[in-house]
């Protein structure tokens, strides 16, 4: 009975089969389908970006920007007696500029 039905269906999608016109649909589908490159690419970048971050606090990372910012900041404190308030105002307002603009890029 099964076997019957089975050849019944299969002559039947045989007699009735119809091409149905693609139109460039499969050409559109496959391209936008995520490329396996990009799949891996995602995850290298991922496992690099968590190795570096280990790596960072790992090797004192975070003192290490601390002492520099805290040089930076003696140094620019000894030399402002030398240099004059003009210079020292254009160049505190080109670096609030430049951290404004990192922050409203990050946004």
């Amino acid at each position: 009975m099964m076997e019957n039905n089975d050849k019944l269906l299969e002559d039947f999608f045989t007699a009735n089969r119809q091409e149905i016109a693609d139109n460039g649909f499969t050409h559109h589908v496959m391209r936008r389908l995520p490329d396996r490159s990009e799949r891996l690419a995602r995850i290298w970048t991922a496992l690099c970006f968590t190795l570096a971050i280990v790596l960072f606090v790992a090797l004192d990372g975070i003192e290490l920007i601390g002492n520099t910012l805290r040089e930076t900041f003696n140094g620019l404190l000894e030399s402002a007696a030398q240099a004059d308030p003009q210079s020292l105002l254009i160049t505190g307002l080109v670096l609030l500029f430049f951290l404004y603009r990192k922050i409203a890029s990050l946004a």
